[in-house]
């Protein structure tokens, strides 16, 4: 095959991909799907599945076991992409995916069904970081804007269709189905990825670090299992609590020190001497904090206070992820035409700190109107942030490190998640119980929220209209101070957006021997696209 001229980053002259990385790039799009559908549906489909499996008591940890197995597979799989090369690690962690699901479908008890859960979730670890990475190697930063767009719509898509798709599945084939869904999709997405792509093989001679892994899972899984089980299952100042929080220190500092004396550390701690990696880390970390806490708060005010009906959860959301996915599309385009992108995260963190205020104004009176208008502004600030958080940290670390500075982005993002999840979690626990003891007294308040202050929504109408209006007072108290507390914490974000350094973007036709801040060394690689 003829070679054409290529920039010093990989891409091809004048920035056209080839029909075939188009392909790739749609297939793992679908694996991407794949990763953010699942608890979308399985999330709908929940209260089923207890229905017949029984195991109340342990429907928690249907979503803790994926939760947990996902975090602390995540930094695993990005260094042995590095390791072994990203085409069979990425199947390997989509058969087990499918392999999970599959499992799943065929559970006979709440027991089986966690770990099944478990195993889908050791794969799933790997399908995000896989999509990022491979796309790191396709294609150099400068030209990778142009399909942010692409990806924000993925996200859209799984907000949207998966609580609808979810609703369906369960209500006319059953909820085994809904994990069933998985393998028609996956089966396309290793079609596809075997098919078209080939991305250069290696080998590595070093030792995996398993002490290091280890010592990092069990820290992770202890900082997981903290804000899950934190304030619901027990006292934040617990002994199970207080003992998760010493071993997760201790793991992380043994962690630490193990990994500054091995040779091929499972985190090369090096990547974050970079100072524009490590602020992308922080910011990614507060984005997935107020994120994942935006999204489960905003459904539960509009389907109580608001009257919105549950079955179409994800379309409440559509101002808010049509806003990103708009943004996030301009926000690529003017990147890789200008090289650009500093102003973007600026700007994003100003717009999530706004639309975070104006969404803590929300009171019973706040319109549906109103509050697809503030859930806009948010939307727009994290348009601005999902994607350009990625582009910088993986412009951040030299080429052989892809995997691990890809896979470091998305494990904060996801511990971010799961912190905001929790702290807001509590905090919307205590307004909401204060608030019903203020309005019903102190005997009447604490019945009504003796069960964490969640009532299905579907009861409120059989309740007096003075409880109704009690409820819906208090989810209006606790939402508000949750966006509060958001927005406060959106404000550490937007500060350390504006320490960021414009360094040129890999693949720019300016200054293309130019290395990244932190002593990334000079890219003069073969483009990859030119071997798919």
């Amino acid at each position: 095959m003829a070679e054409r001229p290529q920039s010093p980053a990989g891409g091809t002259d004048g920035g056209k991909q080839p029909a075939s990385v188009r392909m790739v790039l749609f297939a793992l799009m679908i694996a991407m799907l794949l990763a953010m559908l699942d608890n979308m549906i399985v999330g709908t489909a929940m209260p089923t599945i207890v229905g017949e499996l029984g195991g109340m008591n342990h429907l928690s940890w249907v979503v803790t076991a994926y939760t947990l197995a996902t975090a602390a597979s995540t930094p695993i799989w990005g260094k042995l992409g590095d390791m072994y090369g990203r085409k069979g690690v990425f199947l390997t962690s989509i058969v087990i995916f499918l392999i999970g699901s599959a499992l799943s479908g065929m559970a006979q008890d709440m027991g089986q069904l966690i770990g099944f859960r478990a195993v889908q979730g050791l794969g799933a670890g790997g399908l995000m970081v896989g999509v990022m990475a491979i796309i790191g190697d396709l294609i150099p930063p400068r030209e990778r804007g142009k399909y942010q767009g692409m990806m924000a719509g993925v996200m859209a898509v799984a907000m949207i269709g998966g609580p609808l798709v979810g609703g369906s599945i369960t209500d006319h084939l059953g909820w085994r189905w809904s994990f069933y869904i998985n393998l028609p999709l996956g089966a396309i997405a290793l079609v596809m990825i075997t098919t078209v792509l080939h991305l250069p093989k290696k080998r590595s001679q070093t030792r995996i670090d398993y002490v290091g892994a280890a010592l990092l899972t069990i820290g992770i899984t202890a900082l997981v299992l903290i804000t899950t089980w934190g304030g619901t299952e027990y006292d934040w100042l617990s002994g199970q609590i207080v003992g998760l929080g010493i071993l997760g220190v201790v793991a992380l500092i043994a962690f630490l020190l193990v990994e500054r004396k091995v040779s091929e550390p499972v985190l090369p701690l090096h990547i974050f001497r970079n100072g524009n990696f490590s602020l992308v880390t922080v910011i990614g970390f507060l984005v997935g904090f107020v994120m994942f806490g935006s999204m489960t708060f905003l459904p539960l005010f509009q389907q109580t206070v608001q009257g919105a009906s549950a079955t179409n959860s994800g379309l409440l959301l559509l101002p808010m992820l049509l806003a990103m996915m708009a943004v996030s599309l301009f926000a690529g385009r003017v990147t890789t035409q200008t090289g650009k992108y500093k102003a973007f995260v600026v700007v994003g963190g100003a717009l999530i700190t706004a639309g975070l205020t104006l969404l803590s104004l929300m009171d019973t009176g706040t319109t549906r109107f109103t509050s697809g208008a503030f859930m806009a502004v948010l939307g727009a600030g994290m348009g601005f942030l999902m994607q350009t958080t990625m582009l910088i940290a993986q412009n951040s670390v030299e080429m052989k490190d892809m995997g691990v500075g890809s896979s470091s982005a998305t494990l904060f993002r996801t511990i971010g998640g799961s912190f905001g999840v929790a702290i807001f979690g509590a905090i919307f626990t205590d307004q909401v119980k204060s608030t019903m003891v203020e309005r019903l007294g102190k005997a009447a308040g604490d019945k009504m929220t003796g069960g964490g202050a969640q009532m299905d929504p579907k009861r409120l109408p059989q309740l007096p209209p003075m409880v109704k209006d009690a409820y819906a007072h208090a989810v209006a108290n606790g939402t508000h101070q949750v966006f509060l507390w958001g927005a406060a914490v959106s404000i550490i974000g937007f500060a350390a957006a504006w320490f960021l350094k414009e360094v040129p973007l890999r693949g720019g036709p300016a200054k293309p021997a130019e290395s990244p801040e932190g002593g990334d060394a000079p890219v003069d690689r073969v483009a990859v696209a030119e071997t798919v």
